[in-house]
């Protein structure tokens, strides 16, 4: 008998977007897209859905950033757009990711 795992981020079910990496991961093999969003002020934007569309625009994934405004997706290499949506306003990113940690910022307004 397995232990259910407690959704995270307000009843989504994406990990703490804060926790560390796990150790199992291998950044030489993965693609971690992460990031922070941020209100034109500067100030991090907690509890916004950020989606990770494809190269067409394809949505693919969504998670609820951290009280920190973090967000982590694991993702194919390539050419992606982060879309965050916010109390806040709305706003677009693109990174082209490669193995290992690209790091992206996303500014809502």
């Amino acid at each position: 008998m397995t232990t259910p795992v407690a959704p995270s981020a307000a009843g989504c079910a994406a990990p703490d977007q804060a926790a560390p990496l796990p150790v199992s991961i291998d950044l030489t093999k993965e693609t971690v897209i992460a990031g922070v969003v941020k209100a034109p002020n500067g100030e991090v934007v907690p509890g916004a859905y950020v989606r990770l569309l494809d190269s067409s625009g394809e949505f693919t994934a969504e998670v609820v950033t951290s009280p920190a405004g973090q967000f982590r997706f694991f993702a194919a290499p390539g050419t992606w757009t982060l879309r965050a949506l916010s109390r806040h306003g709305n706003g677009d990113a693109s990174v082209t990711a490669s193995q290992g940690i690209n790091e992206v910022a996303v500014t809502v307004s």
